[in-house]
């Protein structure tokens, strides 16, 4: 039952991991945030676009993976986190 109420669950006796998982949550959130904003970004400026007829479906299309691959690479930059 502690496992399933617990917030953030300690595996090692060490109480300063908590700190650590806290600043990997923040940092967490801050990704998401961006790729929401770039996401956002993106489909607010392609739709309309893409809406009018001025953008070729091939082109969107692409568009749309490179967008989804923009936001892959982005989130896979949380490996790089080190806590302080």
């Amino acid at each position: 039952m502690a496992k399933e109420a617990g917030d953030i669950i300690l595996i090692r006796n060490d109480v300063r991991l908590v700190v650590s998982a806290i600043g990997l949550s923040r940092a967490t959130m801050r990704k998401i945030r961006q790729n929401l904003f770039w996401a956002f970004v993106y489909n607010g400026i392609g739709i309309p676009i893409a809406a009018l007829g001025w953008l070729n479906p091939m082109i969107a299309g692409a568009a749309m993976a490179l967008s989804s691959l923009s936001v892959i690479v982005n989130s896979s930059l949380l490996r790089r986190y080190r806590a302080t």
